[in-house]
């Protein structure tokens, strides 16, 4: 539409018409899961998400109006640096076991694992950090963690409209990093990926910052870690996370690490690559509930039984937090599986 026009109608017909109420409702604002599917879409690469993200930082720093189910996060993110308001000495509990070792100021390593609230306090993912751990150390890479310096990357208060939050959250991490000295930060998280890549950038960041698919392929190819073959020949497909595909065209080595397990039998989904499906989790979705409509993560798990796929596998840790809940909702544990690649790779791997 024709929005100058649209808004001139609406004032005719209801003097002094406002664009957050009348032409986009605040319900339309806060249902967009910044999945960026509408600008692969759009045929002259409007991106509404950009306004959507405007007329949330509106709402939230105007007029102080932000879903109520959001409320816990944002203080627990300001005061204990995530979401779930757990305290930062946990977040290293489960790491006893591997040794890993805290980057501190003067130590230099050459990769800096970013282990992100979910791998440092969800149970399901505390499984996929423990894995890249495992394989770290299986290539004899130098890395190291923060500990329980490490912070949320604040990826859901920008997405939520609390901007002031975001880079305060932002100046935190970056004065942090910069006093630790390493090539190269790893993360599992595609979010976290995308907010330390590029959006730290907006703010001085000069880090190099890679997702583990990019790694953990190069170490395959290199026979720096080693699969075995099993006799078995298993149906999967792949889930692609909006934020490392449509985001930073992270395609690729996904598949390709799948097919370098030849125990597989790969199938993609219709809705693949830049056409992909959404999980529901983006957008601070993983902290409301879904009222209008199907559930997204519901519809995605359907349509990967289409495929007959006995495991589905992603590379993120919301996908997989959502993904694994819709299939508990359909009853369908004994028909799929979701996994993290990671999980595939660890399980394969020879000690």
């Amino acid at each position: 539409k024709n929005l100058k026009r649209h808004l001139a109608d609406l004032s005719r017909a209801k003097g002094n018409s406002k664009l957050i109420g009348d032409v986009v409702t605040e319900e339309e604002i806060w249902e967009c899961t910044t999945c960026r599917n509408c600008l692969e879409h759009c045929p002259i690469f409007i991106e509404p998400m950009a306004k959507l993200l405007e007329f949330r930082r509106s709402l939230v720093l105007n007029q102080g109006k932000v879903p109520k189910e959001t409320h816990f996060a944002f203080r627990n993110i300001e005061r204990k640096g995530n979401p779930w308001g757990f305290e930062p000495s946990k977040r290293m509990f489960w790491t006893k076991e591997l040794g890993l070792k805290t980057v501190i100021p003067g130590e230099k390593t050459d990769l800096l694992f970013w282990i992100g609230c979910y791998g440092s306090y969800d149970d399901r993912n505390i499984k996929v950090a423990e894995s890249l751990a495992r394989i770290l150390n299986q290539a004899g890479l130098n890395f190291g963690v923060l500990g329980s310096s490490e912070w949320c990357c604040g990826i859901d208060l920008r997405r939520m409209g609390s901007e002031y939050l975001f880079q305060v959250n932002v100046e935190k991490n970056i004065e942090q990093l910069k006093r630790l000295e390493f090539k190269k930060m790893i993360t599992t998280c595609p979010h976290c990926f995308n907010t330390l890549k590029n959006e730290y950038a907006q703010f001085g960041a000069d880090f190099e910052v890679i997702h583990y698919t990019d790694l953990v392929e190069e170490l395959i190819q290199q026979n720096k870690i080693r699969l075995r073959r099993r006799n078995e020949k298993i149906k999967i497909t792949y889930h692609d996370s909006c934020y490392l595909g449509r985001y930073n065209e992270g395609y690729e080595p996904p598949r390709r690490i799948l097919r370098a397990m030849e125990d597989f039998s790969f199938t993609e989904m219709e809705k693949s690559r830049e056409k992909s499906f959404c999980c529901g989790g983006g957008g601070c979705h993983m902290w409301m509930e879904e009222r209008t409509g199907k559930r997204i993560n519901e519809t995605r798990i359907l349509q990967a039984l289409d495929k007959e796929a006995e495991i589905l596998t992603t590379v993120c840790p919301l996908c997989l937090t959502q993904l694994d809940s819709a299939v508990k909702v359909l009853n369908a544990d004994d028909r799929i599986r979701v996994r993290d690649i990671l999980e595939l790779v660890v399980e394969r791997m020879e000690t």
